[in-house]
């Protein structure tokens, strides 16, 4: 089975010429000779076209993957990249029959006994799972209320066939590195890795649930974004229940305006949305394409953003964080020396690169772009073209990274969408200069102190102590070893006199809260 699966996927890459790309450019003589035998033949559409309609045609795995690829523009050439971002599942919806057994497999009882009503129509359907309304009763206090809500099913015995996939993946991929001249830089084998897990991560409904709550808690009572409510008694790892959201697709332009929703400010919360999550949250919804945002018409919430989808995340460290707004910064303000010395800093560059090299290569590709309006400059080619410098320096991409520039993308498009003359900098620039400033401002040392305090409060008393005793030790110590230190009864009292400054310091932090 596997061997006729694999004669099928050699077979769709010869009838869209990928194996030219191969065998063509090969290092190998003989492979080389064995595509001048099959000749040289003509296609009326590009190799990124080609490559998008091969996966397209073996079906929702290779299409997923085909999604990853597109965003690791640092490894593969900007053309492909972005003919890949086109990609788009078109996934036959599976039968009711298998939608209970999945179900009735998780909960072991019947449909009927979870849901007081279940539409056996799905409403959407993708290559991992598909979606379909229900209802459910919840004991509130003495009251028992029925809640409308989305149930998302797993695909039945959908791990096999993602399992064989990915192994004809890996085989394929070990060829590309082996035949291909570019098959080292390209790390295709990295790639399939990454690849698989992501896939592994959507397979599980009950951590794509937890995604969603976490969301929820960051934007509660957010007027710009609402995510919906987590049934946790009826989410299982094939089965995810949560609160059915009535809103109108983001990219239905006509139904919202009709409905009275500003569609510019719409544009510009997006973008704000986006880096909150990531520069406030360091937890950004990685998926953010139209499919998966809708909008909200009713009176008390017009406008209001809602999230679906929660399988893609991405996190970000505090030293991320410092690292793309410094970078952002200082590429806007053309301080091409700062974007560059903040890659060396973060190690993502080899330490032995030069600063003015790196310095002149982000200047030819940033001057051009500032030689128009402001409001004309794409961050998504500005990404592309950063991306091939990368390539030319060794820049480690990081994997948060990566999903972080496809997540920009996806916001870019939807904000030029809604707004064509939106300045995605300009509403961003005032959000990140106030963040950097929290950073390090005085507010932000108060904060690391409150988060540090029962530490701190616990550790300092001793620190009298054991800094005497270290001092002993010290002067004990062989005269080859270390000079002799007169150690007298007043450093240890000028120790606790600084050991009671700063319990004294964390009282005064302390004590206001606690008054509260």
């Amino acid at each position: 089975m596997r061997l006729f699966r694999l004669a099928r996927i050699l077979g769709v890459f010869h009838k869209y010429g990928l194996d030219e790309f191969v065998l063509r450019d090969s290092p190998s003589r003989l492979l080389r000779s064995v595509a001048w035998l099959f000749g040289k033949r003509a296609f009326s559409d590009s190799r990124g076209a080609r490559l998008r309609m091969a996966l397209e045609s073996l079906g929702p795995i290779f299409v997923k993957f085909g999604q990853v690829l597109s965003t690791r523009p640092d490894l593969i050439p900007a053309d492909i990249a972005e003919e890949l971002a086109k990609l788009q599942d078109r996934v036959p919806t599976f039968p009711a029959d298998d939608v209970r057994r999945v179900i009735e497999g998780e909960y072991g009882c019947k449909v009927e006994e979870k849901f007081t009503q279940f539409d056996w129509m799905p409403v959407a359907s993708a290559s991992i799972a598909q979606v379909h309304f229900a209802q459910i009763q919840l004991k509130i206090e003495d009251a028992i209320e029925t809640r409308d809500v989305a149930v998302k099913v797993l695909r039945p015995n959908i791990l096999p066939v993602i399992e064989s996939d990915i192994a004809l993946l890996r085989v394929l991929a070990g060829w590309v590195e082996k035949f291909s001249a570019d098959g080292r830089r390209l790390k295709p084998r990295e790639v399939v890795a990454e690849f698989d897990t992501y896939l592994h991560d959507e397979l599980d409904l009950v951590r794509e649930a937890a995604n969603c709550s976490q969301l929820r808690r960051n934007f509660e009572n957010s007027p710009l974004l609402y995510m919906p409510e987590v049934y946790w008694d009826w989410c299982e790892k094939s089965v995810m229940v949560m609160e059915r959201l009535y809103a109108v697709p983001v990219n239905q332009l006509e139904r919202l305006r009709e409905a009275g929703v500003d569609i510019k400010k719409l544009a510009r919360d997006g973008v704000e949305i986006f880096f909150t999550q990531v520069f406030r949250d360091g937890f950004f919804h990685a998926d953010m394409h139209p499919g998966n945002i809708a909008v909200r018409v009713d009176a008390p919430n017009i406008g209001q953003y809602v999230g679906m989808d929660f399988g893609i995340v991405g996190t970000l460290t505090d030293n991320d964080r410092r690292y793309l707004a410094e970078n952002f910064l200082a590429f806007f303000r053309r301080d091409y020396r700062r974007v560059a010395m903040a890659h060396i800093e973060s190690g993502w560059v080899p330490k032995d690169t030069r600063p003015d090299e790196l310095e002149n290569a982000v200047r030819s590709v940033c001057e051009p772009i500032f030689a128009r309006p402001l409001a004309d400059i794409s961050f998504g080619k500005v990404l592309m073209r950063l991306f091939s410098v990368s390539r030319r320096f060794n820049v480690e991409i990081q994997p948060q990274l990566a999903l972080l520039q496809k997540t920009l993308l996806n916001i870019e498009g939807l904000g030029r969408q809604l707004d064509p003359y939106l300045d995605l900098w300009a509403t961003a620039q005032p959000f990140l200069e106030k963040w950097m400033r929290d950073q390090v401002g005085p507010e932000a040392i108060r904060k690391r102190l409150l988060d540090q305090a029962p530490y701190l409060s616990s550790a300092m008393p001793q620190m009298p102590r054991l800094m005497h005793q270290a001092l002993e030790r010290y002067t004990q110590a062989p005269p080859a070893v270390a000079p002799r230190i007169e150690v007298s009864g007043w450093i240890a009292f000028w120790l606790g006199v600084i050991a009671i400054c700063m319990l004294a310091i964390l009282a005064t932090l302390w004590v206001p809260l606690l008054l509260e």
